[in-house]
């Protein structure tokens, strides 16, 4: 079939907008030439683009109850941009942040999810806290291909493809915590008050508990179950309900599944009432050393922290990482830091997890999803824990050690008790019916 093309443009040879018709070989020869043009051009603009900078997301809550503890995992995404840049980037390619805040809101988390994929095109996303924000996101990564690096202790019960968890599963944290507790060393509790946010991480870490509590003999009456909202601040007759409960001839310890900014006047709230450590020690795995910045900690000595890092850890690793984030701090003026700098658990999982994603786009010489998810198989990062922390090759989950610290006047933590190298995770808890059923590889869309 034969087209007839017309161009319009001025020609010298007439005194009007006269159309010149062109016969089509003519004009397919304009066509290449322009298109060769073009090329070399957008050779250029290809080339530009290749060495531009690549996006990375950064979805943490900046306002709202979760920034307490969030605001400063994005700057640790921040600071270890700043690093990576200053050596050359990724594949020659710098890094750039584009940070949004959800505020607290967890169906904000899934706009700001899809904001950053679909608009700003990054590369992967570095976020989320709480487990219902990290649902509330989850069929938004699987939906649009994109990777997820969620940095905080959760409840497990999860699996997906297009998610990377370095923080610690239940067997990584909660377990070994309890374990502690009915051990002659850790106090040989016998009751336990199992005390959360109302949300699935807390309710679900506590189900598995109190699984593994039957199958170590605790009946079912030395077990007492709270939930508070977020937000909630008045722990006085929750306090006093955890001393009558303690009072009855059995030593009894406190689970501490709270989040956020409750932390602060939960654990006022334990000073007030003199509920000391060694009368019912509580172990809290949402609490570490910036939860406690605004608390006096000297009523509190001796209560326990279970984390997979501690900002008080002496070794070479860990002493380059808070030199770094102190320099760091400084140098950006961050409040609070800036005069006291501290790190903890879930700053260390976001190095860890940016630091590998590094490393798998340029073992995958690439940022394309599935080339990245297949590179961070096996990944390993000198952390400053002291271990070295591994992707695992099946389960998109790190292998991490285990501390338990006890608190020290100074609001730091004295490490009591340590595995004595990283655990395998194990995403689906054995302690829940049907888990030995499911598949300890991710398959797609999320379990």
């Amino acid at each position: 079939m034969f087209f007839a093309v017309t161009f319009f443009y001025w020609s010298p040879a007439v005194n009007d907008h006269t159309p010149i018709r062109q016969d089509r070989r003519t004009t397919l020869k304009a066509i290449s030439a322009a298109a060769a043009a073009t090329s070399l051009g957008g050779l250029s603009l290809s080339a530009q683009a290749q060495s531009g900078p690549i996006k990375v997301g950064v979805l943490h809550s900046l306002s709202g109850t979760m920034a307490i503890s969030e605001t400063v995992l994005k700057d640790t995404v921040l600071m270890a941009i700043d690093e990576i840049n200053a050596k050359g980037g990724v594949m020659g390619r710098k890094l750039e942040a584009v940070v949004v805040d959800p505020a607290s809101n967890w169906p904000l988390f899934a706009e700001r999810a899809r904001q950053l994929i679909t608009q700003d095109k990054v590369a992967a996303v570095f976020g989320c806290w709480t487990s219902v924000s990290r649902k509330s996101v989850l069929p938004v990564f699987e939906e649009l291909n994109n990777l997820l690096f969620y940095p905080v202790q959760y409840e497990g019960e999860e699996l997906s493809k297009n998610v990377f968890y370095t923080g610690a599963a239940p067997n990584q944290q909660a377990i070994p915590a309890v374990e502690y507790l009915m051990s002659e060393d850790g106090g040989s509790a016998k009751r336990f008050v199992l005390l959360g946010t109302d949300y699935v991480y807390p309710r679900t870490t506590n189900k598995i508990l109190r699984a593994f509590l039957k199958s170590k003999g605790v009946a079912d009456a030395d077990i007492m179950e709270e939930y508070t909202p977020f937000g909630h601040s008045d722990y006085q007759s929750i306090i006093a309900s955890i001393k009558r409960f303690s009072s009855q001839g059995k030593k009894t310890a406190v689970v501490s599944t709270i989040n956020g900014d409750s932390n602060v006047p939960f654990y006022k709230e334990l000073g007030n009432q003199g509920l000391k450590a060694t009368d019912v020690p509580v172990v809290a795995f949402s609490v570490g050393e910036e939860e406690l910045r605004g608390v006096d900690t000297a009523p509190l000595v001796g209560h326990l922290a279970a984390w997979n890092y501690f900002m008080s850890l002496k070794n070479p690793a860990n002493d380059e990482f808070v030199k770094k984030w102190s320099a760091y701090a400084k140098a950006k003026n961050i409040p609070g830091h800036r005069d006291r700098p501290l790190t903890n658990d879930p700053m260390e999982a976001t190095y860890i997890g940016i630091n590998m994603w590094k490393q798998a786009v340029e073992k995958a010489k690439s940022v394309e999803v599935d080339k990245v998810i297949a590179a961070m198989a096996g990944q390993t990062f000198s952390a400053p824990s002291g271990f070295t922390a591994k992707m695992d090759e099946r389960n998109h989950h790190l292998h991490k050690p285990v501390l338990i610290g006890e608190v020290k006047a100074d609001g730091q933590f004295n490490v009591v008790w340590r595995t004595k190298g990283p655990i395998r995770a194990q995403p689906w808890s054995p302690f829940i019916a049907g888990n030995d059923k499911k598949k300890d590889v991710p398959d797609g869309k999320s379990t």
